[in-house]
């Protein structure tokens, strides 16, 4: 029998509870678990007026952002509409069904304000890392790093090129919030005294960003998205934002390795990286400084297309310091007379090391040797004996686990992009790329708390 039609009629009294209509296996349910805002009122509270109008409760914001960047909600007008409809959203958010939902623009001002000013996103973060160690997913021993590039907020239109651009031409005091931070960070390692080379094109509305065609196609403004992670459960310990150069992407794994010993008491062993991080000055910091094992592919440029000898066929020999070639004489350092005597260091940090020219000429392999020059000379980095080091690691069974573990990190940077939708930047500026990619860390690091520890029966 055909049943009535079912009509909207207005109750007077509902007995509803949201608690009920949230799955038992849903994500946001999984993750709230792991989500400790207690502190952040009191960390807060410097940065509010005693008198006033009340204001939005900071916690509301913080889970509605949580739930963007988990959910890959990118716009926060959007994100207010989702989490006016969903009712999971509203479940995770603290929000009954009569409550309002904030106004995108509180968002504006807040993330430029009070949040920025309090460092919560790093203390979010920082809670989150301390989180996953104490539930045993951070070994500790063995971490790994990258970088990604992540499309800024800019376009060509609005930029200038490099013989125009004048840093020093501008005014703190009017110019708008991006470009008052790129005034601030000219002289940090991961943007200004990154290098000493001027980009193409500077962006006008973002000038931190930087000009790159690293993706081999049509070039754009970026930041690079760092990543120091443990692989053991592939948890992010640390992240750092940097203009797209290797200089600095070097120079953020750096800052991170040291912000983690001193944050959370970590003192990896080994470190991961792919070739851009194996120069003989990083390799260095690593062995001598640190003392982490590099499982890091080194760059060599020592390599000979011509089928002469290899500079791996020269022996070096410690006591001696010099280079055995392949029949047994010796090449040394390169000595001149000079009336003031120089030291053998070149610019490049680099000593050339020159066979006799009595052994060149009379020796019968000279033609597969230096056909083309008198006598064979060899070229050793000062810091060659943490390239030496590098080398032989490559050769272990440990090095080929490394490896493999590296991919872990190129993993979360293809959930960052596909998944929550990070491909590009919607704030400005230093900071804003700071920010953006600490939430997204830390939205990551809670996704995998919620899959590897499950949900008390």
């Amino acid at each position: 029998m055909l049943g009535p039609r079912q009509e909207f009629q207005s109750a007077l009294f509902y007995e509803f509870n949201l608690e009920d209509h949230v799955p038992d296996d849903h994500l946001l349910r999984s993750i709230d678990r792991f989500v400790d805002l207690g502190d952040m009122r009191s960390h807060l509270r410097p940065f509010y007026s005693d008198i006033g109008r009340p204001s939005v409760d900071p916690e509301l914001m913080i889970r509605m952002l949580l739930v963007g960047y988990i959910m890959g909600i990118r716009s926060e007008r959007r994100l207010c509409d989702e989490v006016h409809v969903n009712l999971a959203y509203r479940w995770f958010c603290r929000l009954d069904l009569g409550d309002p939902v904030p106004d995108q623009s509180t968002f504006s001002k807040n993330r430029h304000g009070r949040f920025r000013e309090s460092d919560l996103f790093w203390q979010l973060f920082e809670s989150v890392v301390t989180r996953c160690i104490a539930e045993g997913l951070v070994g500790g021993e063995v971490f790994a790093t990258d970088a990604s590039i992540i499309r800024a907020d800019a376009n060509k239109q609005k930029s200038t090129p490099k013989e125009e651009w004048d840093a020093s031409s501008l005014d703190p005091a009017t110019v708008p919030r991006a470009v008052k931070e790129y005034l601030e960070v000219l002289d940090d390692a991961a943007f200004g005294a990154a290098s000493e080379v001027e980009p193409k094109f500077t962006s006008r509305s973002d000038p931190a960003s930087q000009w790159t065609g690293a993706l081999k196609g049509p070039a754009f403004f970026a930041y690079s998205d760092n990543y120091l992670i443990d692989t053991d459960h592939a948890i992010i310990v640390d992240v750092e934002a940097s203009r797209s150069i290797r200089q600095a992407e070097v120079g953020s794994t750096r800052t991170m390795i040291v912000r983690t010993r001193e944050t959370f008491d970590l003192y990896p062993e080994i470190l991961v990286a792919d070739t851009a991080y194996g120069s003989a000055e990083n390799l260095n910091w690593l062995v001598n400084k640190e003392g982490i094992l590099p499982h890091i592919p080194i760059i060599d440029k020592s390599r000979r297309k011509d089928g002469t000898f290899e500079k791996s066929e020269f022996v070096y020999d410690h006591e001696k310091d010099a280079y055995i070639c392949p029949i047994g004489l010796p090449l040394r350092p390169t000595q001149r007379a000079y009336r003031n005597r120089k030291s053998p260091v070149a610019a490049d940090n680099t000593i050339r090391y020159r066979a006799s020219k009595y052994d060149c000429q009379e020796c019968l392999l000279k033609k597969y040797c230096c056909p083309n020059q008198p006598v064979r000379n060899v070229g050793r980095h000062i810091y060659e004996g943490a390239r030496d080091l590098a080398r032989e690691l490559s050769l272990t069974d440990a090095y080929v686990d490394s490896q493999r573990r590296r991919k872990k990190v190129e993993m979360l940077f293809a959930h960052l992009k596909r998944i929550m939708k990070l491909d590009r930047l919607r704030l400005r500026g230093p900071n804003g790329a700071k920010d953006e990619f600490l939430l997204a860390a830390t939205a990551q690091n809670l996704r995998k708390l919620a899959k590897l520890i499950p949900q008390p029966v």
